[in-house]
């Protein structure tokens, strides 16, 4: 299988997400919707740079996936989330994720970029807060 995204954890509490711009499959984005729900499994303060630098578009059927994650793991979110930053270079992509938050919204604060360091300076801001 091939990895949808890596999650590096060695930062915490910041947790980056990198998508690898490999296809989604049903095997891997379930993969990678279970490994972001990992990072909450310490139940503590957490922010996260979600590199979409290399990311691809995702079907249709995981775009609602996501959404669905997004809706089952709200609390979790609130409760844990300082804060999500998106590093988007590609405009579709930036439209993509549009499009996921109109099938359900963002429950935490969320900030996209088009270049690393200020991605890095905003969540860096939340979790020092």
């Amino acid at each position: 299988m091939e990895t949808y995204a890596i999650i590096d954890e060695s930062g915490f509490p910041i947790v980056r997400i990198r998508f690898t711009g490999n296809k989604s499959t049903d095997q891997n984005f379930q993969t990678y919707l279970a490994q972001t729900k990992a990072c909450y499994r310490f139940s503590k303060r957490l922010a996260i740079i979600f590199d979409a630098s290399k990311a691809g578009i995702p079907s249709l059927s995981h775009q609602k996936m996501q959404a669905d994650w997004l809706r089952e793991n709200k609390e979790l979110m609130i409760n844990y989330c300082a804060g999500t930053a998106y590093i988007i270079p590609n405009a579709a992509i930036r439209a993509l994720l549009k499009v996921i938050f109109s099938f359900q919204k963002q429950p935490v604060p969320y900030q996209i970029f088009e270049i690393e360091p200020e991605a890095e300076a905003w969540v860096q801001s939340l979790v020092l807060k």
